[in-house]
């Protein structure tokens, strides 16, 4: 049996540079906008919590941001919590509303199809993290083609 001399990593290594950036850091141009939509379940992969950071990156890069919550997408603007709403039941249970919540305070939109918060998931609008818009299930599809019409950015994300 071969012998392994590598020493164990220990916490602080890196496995790769983090310091290499190859592309240039763009910044969005006067009146740029960009949508991120979710089609996808809380909780059902990393998709959710990926595509709220990249809104918050967006933002933050100066475009008027927006998040489309549809279909069980819905599901990550709810208020959850156990034993009570807000309480954190597990580490990172509370990720969908903490982030969705920054990226409000700093000056994003997110909106909530009615449709899919009432047939599909059960919920009702007061169900919803404060600040979040619930929109009629027609205004899903007027939001993205506002979006198309001023030539923004859209991420539309979906999983099954």
């Amino acid at each position: 049996m071969p012998e392994v001399t590598t020493p164990a990593h220990k916490d602080g290594d890196f496995f790769v540079n983090y310091e290499d950036k190859v592309f240039e850091d763009v910044q969005a141009e006067e009146g740029q906008k960009a949508l991120v939509t979710f089609h996808t379940v809380a909780f059902e992969g990393s998709i959710g919590l990926v595509n709220i950071l990249q809104a918050i990156r967006l933002q933050r890069k100066g475009f008027e941001t927006s998040v489309l919550l549809y279909g069980p997408g819905v599901s990550l603007g709810v208020q959850r919590g156990f034993p009570t709403l807000g309480d954190e039941a597990f580490p990172g249970a509370q990720n969908y509303a903490a982030n969705l919540t920054k990226f409000m305070k700093e000056g994003g939109k997110v909106y909530a199809c009615r449709f899919a918060l009432q047939m599909l998931m059960g919920h009702g609008e007061p169900s919803l993290l404060p600040g979040i818009t619930p929109i009629a299930p027609q205004d899903v599809l007027d939001l993205k083609l506002l979006h198309v019409r001023d030539n923004a950015l859209i991420l539309d994300t979906w999983t099954l």
